[in-house]
């Protein structure tokens, strides 16, 4: 089981997350959002992520930045449950598109709940 989140596993490719906006799918699980494409990576990764928060609802940058952290960690510990249960390498945009600001326990809760959404969705 790897926990780590090593920088080729980074989505920054301004060309594929613009690409995620116009053809990615989604799936939701409040307050979070996942937009997913099925796409070609270098080095047999299985999957390359992001995180978002939005500007206008989080004006202050330590509160955008201290939610992004949240989403990060919680992403690494729970990767594991779409990179072991998928064949395909894809693209991922995580949103947060609450209101307040998270725990981390529910942060956590909503992840794993949205990864058995998209493994539902993409084995479907």
């Amino acid at each position: 089981m790897d926990l780590s989140y090593p920088k080729k596993e980074k989505l920054k490719s301004k060309k594929r997350i613009e690409q995620l906006f116009l053809e990615g799918k989604n799936v939701t699980s409040f307050p979070l959002k996942l937009i997913y494409l099925e796409t070609a990576l270098p080095d047999a990764i299985k999957v390359q992520t992001g995180v978002a928060v939005s500007k206008k609802r989080f004006k202050n940058a330590v509160k955008r930045n201290r939610i992004k952290r949240l989403l990060r960690e919680s992403y690494r510990i729970n990767k594991s449950l779409v990179t072991d249960n998928t064949t395909s390498s894809y693209a991922f945009l995580i949103l947060y598109i609450g209101k307040e600001m998270p725990t981390y326990t529910a942060i956590e809760k909503q992840m794993q709940h949205l990864f058995q959404k998209f493994n539902a969705k993409t084995n479907a």
